[in-house]
């Protein structure tokens, strides 16, 4: 597989077309990583777009990075909405994935379903639910329904309060089990695609061994995930604070925004990052 430098990368999406479930799909199955940044607004969308990421994520990471808010707890379906039509009209190629935010499909299917309804119709691609368990009954109903969906696993942000913080999970046997337990009911219920979040790298490694099919995106996972996503302020040292030790500065190695999301999507595809050695996963 030929790696793009990040000149290339920088303007892969002027000729590139637009990404789809099927490609993502042979792309994981010829081992090519898949890439993916979160974005909130039309700007920095349209130049993820052109830098060549497979994939923006309409984080609901958004009541930190945007809002201010100390957790994503508070963050609404309406501003999910608001900011996936944003993303939406900056992105051309790239798949776009929206979060549903807490409280939006956790009281019944129906619910969920009216929740992905509503950010489908702004414009994402895919809608992403946390947790496990009972979660793979509604990811059944709604990849019935011809709703893809991507599920997230470890640390869930929106159960923040309930885990005791941010917090690696699946370090016990116990945990790493459940963890494995839960990917695979949720793979087989029709996931697509799979966020790992700070888990040790045997644990994602394992999930994806046990779901060869299923795309799972890491953060603080490791390197065998299928493909990585960072927060975009986060990789560009825009945020402010403590970070975790995952996260990589990559406007350290370049003199603007656009060569600085190239570098990681070059990065990703020739597995050099994350760097297991030097984050300690």
């Amino acid at each position: 597989m030929t790696v793009p430098s990040p000149a290339v990368s920088a303007s892969a999406g002027a000729s590139r077309k637009p990404m789809n479930l099927h490609r993502l799909r042979e792309m994981h199955k010829q081992g090519e990583k898949v890439t993916m940044l979160t974005c909130y607004d039309a700007m920095f969308a349209k130049l993820i777009d052109a830098c060549g990421v497979d994939c923006i994520l309409v984080g609901d990471s958004l009541g930190m990075v945007v809002q201010g808010h100390g957790s994503t707890v508070p963050v609404s379906l309406e501003d999910m909405a608001y900011h996936t039509r944003c993303v939406a009209r900056g992105n051309q190629n790239a798949w776009v994935v929206g979060d549903l935010p807490f409280g939006s499909y956790q009281q019944d299917r129906e619910q969920a379903l009216r929740a992905s309804v509503t950010l489908m119709q702004a414009g994402a691609h895919m809608v992403k639910l946390e947790g496990g368990g009972w979660t793979a009954d509604t990811v059944h109903f709604l990849t019935e329904r011809g709703i893809p969906v991507c599920a997230h696993l470890g640390l869930t942000p929106q159960s923040v309060h309930a885990l005791g913080g941010y917090r690696i999970q699946g370090r016990d046997q116990a945990g790493a089990d459940t963890l494995r337990r839960h990917a695979s009911e949720l793979a087989q219920a029709g996931a697509a695609m799979m966020v790992l979040e700070l888990m040790p790298s045997q644990v994602a490694a394992q999930v994806q061994a046990d779901n060869p099919g299923l795309i799972t995106i890491g953060i603080g996972a490791g390197v065998a995930t299928a493909g990585q996503v960072l927060v975009l302020h986060d990789m560009l040292h825009i945020t402010r604070g403590k970070l975790p030790r995952f996260v990589r500065n990559f406007m350290t190695e370049g003199g603007s925004v656009e060569d600085a999301i190239g570098r990681f999507v070059s990065e990703v595809k020739a597995q050099r990052f994350p760097d297991e050695a030097l984050h300690g996963y």
